[in-house]
This record gives C-alpha cells, sequence and structure tokens, in this order.
C-alpha cells in the first residue's frame, strides 16, 4: 500500500466504504451469535457505520461532524460484546470486503486496522452470556 495516500484512498474512498457497510450488515444481522444486538432498522446504523469508517480510514470526518467524538467503547457498552462477538463481527467484515473484491493486501490492512477496535470493545466474558 502506498503510504502516501489514506486508507481510505487506497481502498476506494466513498464508494468501497458504502459497499462494504451494504454488504456487512446482512451478514451481521443474518449471524447467530451478533445478530440480535442490532435493531431490526438497519439503516439508521448502516450510515452511521458509514460515517464512522469513512473517518475511522482517513477519509472525511463525517461521524464527528455530525456526532462529535466518536467514543466507541462508550457507545458499545450496553451491549455484551464477548471475544466470540467480537471476532464473530470481523468474520462479517472479512466475507463482504470478499463479497465487494478488495483485493487481499488491502482486505488484511482493513481487518488488521478493525481487529484492535472490535477487541477494545470486549465487556463480557464467554462465561456471562
Amino acid at each position: 500500500m502506498n503510504r502516501n495516500i489514506s486508507l481510505y484512498e487506497a481502498i476506494g474512498g466513498e464508494k468501497t466504504v458504502r459497499a462494504a457497510v451494504e454488504s456487512f450488515y446482512p451478514k451481521v444481522q443474518a449471524h447467530p451469535l451478533i445478530g440480535h444486538l442490532f435493531p431490526e432498522d438497519i439503516e439508521p446504523v448502516m450510515e452511521k457505520q458509514y460515517q464512522f469508517l469513512s473517518q475511522f480510514f482517513g477519509g472525511p470526518s463525517l461521524y464527528s461532524d455530525q456526532y462529535g467524538h466518536p467514543m466507541m467503547r462508550a457507545r458499545h457498552l450496553p451491549f455484551p460484546i464477548t471475544p466470540e462477538r467480537a471476532e464473530a463481527w470481523l468474520d462479517c467484515m472479512r466475507r463482504a470486503l470478499e463479497e465487494i473484491g478488495l483485493e487481499s493486501e488491502l482486505r488484511e490492512v482493513v481487518l488488521h486496522r478493525l481487529s484492535g477496535p472490535a477487541h477494545h470493545f470486549v465487556n463480557t466474558s464467554e462465561e456471562e452470556t
């Protein structure tokens, strides 16, 4: 990956982030471990995710401009996130990135970048679920 451009630009910007989000959420909703954690009306969640990922990958600060500092760990505290659920979330994202045809090197960079936050949000042990 060219170090002179953002990850957002490297993956294809708005079009790719939007496609990834649109491919990702049906997988999340269908997943037995995490689907129930998401609302039935997924559209607002998808839009927030698009805004957040755009910013997170070095694109425009869409999320912060609308909602302020992301404070993502705090926003996820109400939900029981286990290590297994974090991995399920990442697997849904991996499958979405494959489905939209993101090249493997960039897919690995994106997943690596997302794995830190996904595991940082863990707030519940497997035994507590």
